[in-house]
């Protein structure tokens, strides 16, 4: 089986574009051109150099000695937080201004949940010196209101969305009725593996070099490419795509996907959607989705406003449905515990979603030689008050 995607924009059962007329031409020129551009020598050039000169990349693989002893396997963690603006997600911003910059876009538009994709493209606008407008849903303003006062000082206008949940769900609705309305002049930078083909597919592709540098960084520490697992936490993907994209037709390694099960995935108050999700579409893609009997998207929940998506990403959804990867739910408070264990044992404050990713010790036995990656996909200064709050430090 093939875990890519194919040429129609389906992994497996799932992807596609699945958009209003009014949309077509927007996402048809892009899905014309986004792999012909990438191949440009002058395209690859100014990607790698900003991602080396400006992100800080490679980031490193560091091996957590003190982790590791605890649970009695290898653990290694891909340091993403140490990238600029601090997450995964600017490696995916780079590559997508550029790809507006060769499509001749002049304004970019942007959804977000956390704040970091909306800061990471706040950046690369600033840097391009391209006009700047980041959908945020209004209570994850209220929650992460330092990732708002860094979009602003980087001179984006951010807007809030005052409908639905409030989240990063109604955030996105906003953005693609901007982009319809702009049709011309605008390019959408959507932050995760989701949306219409070729979204999913071109996010992937910006996110890769995460795998590309686990290989290496392997081969240099352990003397093989391949770890035994790849563990990442999953609201649409965008980590977790770029941490698996060059293993995913490799079946030595095992890929393990953790999701945000809230107060429990049966409570209610979850963002569980491999275990809660059927087939829908959402925002252009057919997936799995939290929806009711009569189709109606369920209202996720999740401590951490990265990972509160109704939804997950085709690739992801195509993992899950083929089994290519597990899947653990990982509630609130199991999160909460480890992102304080990481920072006690390794000096590392991890952001609420990769602390998801860093609670499966609990649920999982690894055997002592195994080499178990986690993508450490954030760093935790954005989180600092919900740790605050919860712990009562």
């Amino acid at each position: 089986m093939n875990y890519n995607i194919n040429n129609k924009g389906y992994y497996g059962d799932f992807g596609g574009a699945f958009i209003p007329e009014m949309l077509y031409p927007n996402v048809e020129e892009l899905r014309l051109n986004y792999l012909e551009i990438m191949r440009k020598p002058s395209f690859k050039k100014e990607f790698e150099q900003l991602l080396k000169d400006y992100v800080g990349r490679p980031s490193p693989l560091y091996f957590a000695k003190r982790l590791s002893k605890k649970y009695n396997t290898k653990i290694y963690l891909k340091r993403e937080d140490l990238n600029h603006t601090g997450a995964h997600k600017v490696n995916n911003t780079i590559g997508q201004i550029l790809m507006a910059q060769h499509l001749g876009k002049t304004r970019i538009i942007a959804e977000t949940g956390a704040g970091q994709h909306g800061v990471a493209t706040a950046t690369v606008c600033a840097l391009m010196g391209m006009q700047c407008i980041v959908y945020m849903g209004e209570i994850d303003m209220a929650r992460q209101a330092p990732n708002v006062a860094r979009m602003k000082m980087l001179g984006a206008e951010v807007r809030p969305a005052k409908s639905g949940s409030k989240t990063l769900k109604d955030a996105t609705n906003e953005a693609i009725r901007d982009w319809i309305n702009n049709p011309i002049d605008t390019h959408y930078i959507i932050g995760s593996v989701v949306g219409p083909h070729p979204y999913p597919d071109m996010v992937a592709r910006f996110q890769a070099v995460i795998s590309e540098e686990i290989k290496v960084q392997l081969k240099a520490q352990e003397n093989t490419d391949k770890p035994d697992y790849v563990v990442a936490c999953v609201g649409g993907g965008s980590n977790a795509a770029g941490a698996y994209y060059h293993f995913l037709n490799d079946t030595d390694v095992n890929l393990i996907a953790v999701e945000a099960a809230g107060k429990g995935v049966y409570s209610g108050e979850s963002a569980a959607t491999s275990m809660l999700g059927r087939e829908g579409i959402i925002h252009g893609s057919k997936t799995l989705l939290m929806q009711t009997d009569d189709g109606q998207i369920t209202e996720p929940y999740s401590i951490s406003a990265g990972l509160d998506y109704p939804g997950i990403g085709p690739m992801h959804a195509h993992l899950y449905a083929s089994g290519r990867a597990e899947f653990i739910s990982i509630t609130d408070d199991e999160a909460m515990i480890a992102g304080l264990e990481l920072s006690q044992l390794e000096g590392i404050i991890p952001a609420i979603e990769t602390s998801h990713a860093l609670a499966i010790f609990n649920q999982k036995t690894f055997q002592k030689n195994d080499i178990v990656v986690i993508n450490l996909s954030g760093r935790g200064d954005k989180d600092l008050e919900n740790y605050i709050d919860y712990f009562k430090l």
